[in-house]
């Protein structure tokens, strides 16, 4: 049974940087793990995910460049490093897993992902 533990949520200023982490019990390499945002009044959107597997990535246009998805399969771990940090950028974050085969892209779709962490806190001022 994979659960997840969110942690790295911060308060910063626009153009600031933060690494997100996400420890994942039951980590196995036929699991994706995902990061998704939500923010007050909007849905929740895919921001950036991993396959466990072959590492294949997948990342949301608007954070693309900015954005870094990665594992650490030593520490069961999977982090989100956020540079320039955009004020649309404030959100809940969260870590969600779901089982995979080793060669697929995952998808960004919120439907799909049955584990969900319980979300950190990002908030970037201007």
């Amino acid at each position: 049974q994979v659960q997840l533990v969110e942690s790295g949520g911060d308060s910063v200023q626009a153009g600031g940087s933060l690494k997100l982490s996400c420890v994942v019990s039951g980590y196995t390499i036929n699991n994706c793990v995902g990061w998704f945002r939500q923010a007050p009044g909007n849905e929740r959107e895919g921001v950036a995910a991993i396959n466990l597997g072959l590492s294949r990535t997948n990342y949301a246009v608007s954070v693309k460049g900015r954005f870094t998805i990665s594992r650490d399969s030593a520490k069961n771990t999977v982090y989100l490093q956020m540079n320039n940090l955009k004020p649309q950028d404030t959100a809940m974050y969260y870590c969600a897993a779901r089982p995979c085969a080793a060669w697929i892209v995952p998808t960004l779709s919120a439907s799909g992902w049955n584990v969900w962490g319980q979300g950190t806190q990002v908030t970037v001022s201007s």
